[in-house]
């Protein structure tokens, strides 16, 4: 009989789990969206690399949607359960909450698993594939960018106008290019001809103009003005792999448990916080599932709208707590271990209370208030349509 309940208990966890990934996976590329139709419109971005960017985008949000949509989902299912009167049910047969744990508790054993795999092995590769991505649309669409008779900023601080243009050669007619990059001499090109070129080594670009001339107000100097047959402009694009130091939130994992001898002590403690701050994120699922399935059983007339603001509203308190712990530990106020489990280790302490409490079938402080909330509201609704 508890295999039969079991698994039909777990049968209802899947389905919102995957709505509740879809949306909020929606919700975080909502912010990415305005920028690359931006690349596809005016760079002229190819859309089958706007789907790549996309894809390697996906695993720093599944590090979080995949805990997000767990909760909504136990939150959904158990809130179903016992509007339906089944956890009722349930409990006359003599099945305590306790033994309504163990579906959500192997869900959510996955949803860990999967998590880890996550923040370990896809996180970095899309990172990696992301910026290198970056860098390869950059050398190409710039040149795709410039359009003929239209001024064109596809490089920083500067300004590029082309009478005619070849897009396949890339050569151009009629050329003008605006030189700002540096502001104490800004420099106007003329060239009857010019060419676009790419180079990947130097992640440059280069304009070869032919039978032109260059303008230049220098401070202090005047005007200039000289006259070339041919004259080479090179664009330095940005390098995909700075000199500079690797930030913790780049690194792999090996490379955070395993800091070079001699790196300095900020250093070293930048990349414990992130160690532990990743591993401790996957293991959120396992915590929300000890305050999901309480606050959805006690959410029993609610409804689905107010389980998915119910779930918000949990998670919203769990990164507050987490940005508070990783402020704690930054300062050193707290040992990186501490500051990485501490907000897993105070919500598993809240849903053992949660747990206590719903197991008594003693109302919830909260779920009290929000409904005293609810009511007041609904009693001033129709004083306000009246008047």
């Amino acid at each position: 009989m508890k295999k039969t309940l079991y698994r039909y208990i777990f049968n209802e966890i899947p389905p919102p789990f995957l709505v509740g990934m879809v949306t909020f996976t929606f919700v975080l590329l909502m912010g990415r969206f305005l920028r690359l139709a931006e690349m596809v419109v005016e760079k002229g971005v190819p859309f089958t690399d706007v789907l790549r960017m996309v894809s390697y985008l996906l695993p720093s949000f599944w590090l979080f949607t995949i805990p997000m949509a767990l909760l909504l989902s136990i939150l959904l299912a158990f809130g179903r359960l016992s509007g339906d009167s089944e956890v009722t049910a349930m409990k006359s047969c003599g099945i305590s909450l306790y033994g309504l744990l163990p579906p959500p508790l192997l869900f959510s054993a996955l949803a860990t698993l999967g998590c880890l795999w996550v923040t370990i092995y896809a996180v970095p590769w899309g990172n990696s594939s992301f910026k290198k991505l970056m860098m390869d649309i950059a050398q190409s669409s710039a040149g795709v960018s410039i359009k003929e008779k239209v001024f064109n900023n596809a490089f920083p601080d500067m300004v590029i106008y082309a009478d005619g243009l070849d897009a396949k050669a890339q050569n151009m007619t009629g050329v003008i290019v605006h030189d700002e990059r540096d502001p104490k001499t800004p420099t106007t090109i003329f060239a009857a001809t010019g060419s676009l070129f790419s180079d990947p080594r130097s992640h440059s670009m280069e304009f070869q103009l032919k039978n032109g001339s260059i303008h230049r107000s220098e401070e202090g100097a005047g005007y200039r003005m000289v006259q070339f047959q041919e004259y080479i402009l090179r664009v330095a694009l940005t390098d995909p792999a700075p000199k500079g130091p690797k930030k913790a939130s780049e690194m792999t994992i090996e490379e955070l448990r395993h800091p070079p001898a001699g790196a300095p002590k900020k250093d070293v403690l930048a990349r414990r916080l992130e160690l532990h701050s990743r591993l401790a994120l996957p293991f959120s699922c396992i915590v929300f599932t000890f305050v999901g399935v309480p606050l959805g059983i006690q959410n029993r007339r609610s409804g689905k709208a107010s389980g998915f603001s119910l779930s918000i509203a949990v998670i919203l308190c769990y990164y507050i707590a987490l940005s508070g712990f990783d402020t704690l530990g930054e300062k050193s106020i707290l040992p990186p271990l501490l500051s990485g489990w501490g907000p897993n280790l105070l919500f598993l302490l809240g849903g053992g209370y949660l747990f206590m409490k719903t197991s008594a079938e003693e109302p919830l402080p909260l779920t009290a208030l929000y409904q005293r909330a609810k009511e007041a509201v609904q009693a001033r609704v129709p004083k306000g349509a009246k008047g």
